[in-house]
């Protein structure tokens, strides 16, 4: 029998299967198709093969790391969401993803990643427990620098002029678009009925993290709080397809292709890994530390032997609250 393909992603929390949009659309296509996936759920990026999260590692194409890739690669793999999709569904499918990623993509970057309160007090508190010492000490900030300038390509030039003016304009548009999806959901349990596919992954992807996160500044959230059948959808989602007890999906979850399979959870050379996350990171703080100036060598006088005494010289960063 073939060794399944490996799934390394973002650890769970805020009571989701995983915390990052990009590794929950994965998860749950993954489930709803049924595909035999053995899943790492890790706490840094540096324990992906590609160094990236998510990142599928495949036998025959060795390991892909963009969303879109790895759902394809399973399409191939014959675990197809969409199979019995007609050619309207396959339409609205590239249009309401386009309208995620247009609309929806941006404000939840911003929430999560720009708005200050919601990131000192939400996002970074969470990747700071969650992530090894020493890496917790840097990653989560370097992870939101990613997200700023992620965001400023999306935005374009006219971040900087008028932001918040653009936050406004930004935000309505988000409000309009899961005003939208609710409307195009309707009472059905799934988009196109009660099979999900591959547009009820990426959909999930985006609400889930938005609703379950305890957010100070909920903008946003509390709009999406407000369609209840969008709430219901993903809790729904959630009982279906994610139970706690971590095994397979119960009987009941609709299977999209026949396939059967399911995912397991191992994190492989846990203490190997641990180890050498602690030396890249004393290695990776002590450089910053040296090139920063924080600490510096410095020669001092000659003692009587003629040696030269070598001191450390450290400078005191006050924290700014």
């Amino acid at each position: 029998m073939a060794a399944p393909m490996e799934l390394f992603c973002w650890a769970g929390g805020w009571g989701l299967p995983s915390v990052d949009p990009d590794c929950l659309a994965v998860l749950t296509y993954a489930r709803f198709t049924g595909a035999p996936l053995k899943v790492h759920r890790v706490s840094s990026p540096w324990r992906s093969p590609s160094g990236r999260l998510p990142a599928l590692k495949t036998r025959d194409e060795g390991t892909i790391s963009k969303t879109q890739q790895i759902i394809t690669h399973l399409r191939k793999q014959k675990y197809n969401a969409d199979y019995d999709l007609s050619a309207t569904q396959g339409a609205d499918t590239l249009a309401f993803v386009s309208l995620l990623e247009e609309k929806l993509l941006p404000v939840l970057i911003h929430t999560f990643w720009v708005d200050a309160k919601n990131y000192v007090e939400h996002t970074r508190k969470w990747y700071a427990e969650t992530i090894p010492f020493p890496l917790n000490f840097f990653l989560p900030n370097c992870m939101h620098k990613q997200h700023v300038e992620r965001l400023q390509l999306m935005w374009g030039d006219g971040y900087m002029e008028d932001e918040e003016k653009l936050e406004k304009e930004l935000y309505r548009d988000a409000r309009e678009c899961l005003t939208l999806l609710s409307q195009r959901l309707g009472s059905q349990k799934f988009f196109f009925g009660d099979s999900p596919a591959s547009l009820d992954a990426f959909v999930f992807s985006c609400l889930a993290p938005l609703l379950k996160a305890k957010l100070p500044n909920g903008k946003l959230q509390q709009h999406l709080k407000s369609l209840q059948n969008l709430c219901n959808y993903c809790t729904s989602i959630l009982s279906l397809y994610f139970p706690w007890d971590g095994g397979d999906p119960p009987a009941s979850a609709p299977r999209v292709g026949g396939a059967e399979g399911g995912d397991a959870e191992e994190d492989p050379h846990k203490r190997r890994n641990q180890l050498l996350s602690v030396l890249v990171g004393l290695a990776a703080m002590l450089g910053y530390a040296f090139l920063s100036g924080i600490v510096s060598i410095q020669r001092g006088a000659v003692g009587p032997a003629g040696r030269q005494p070598i001191a450390l010289e450290e400078e005191e960063e006050e924290e700014e609250e």
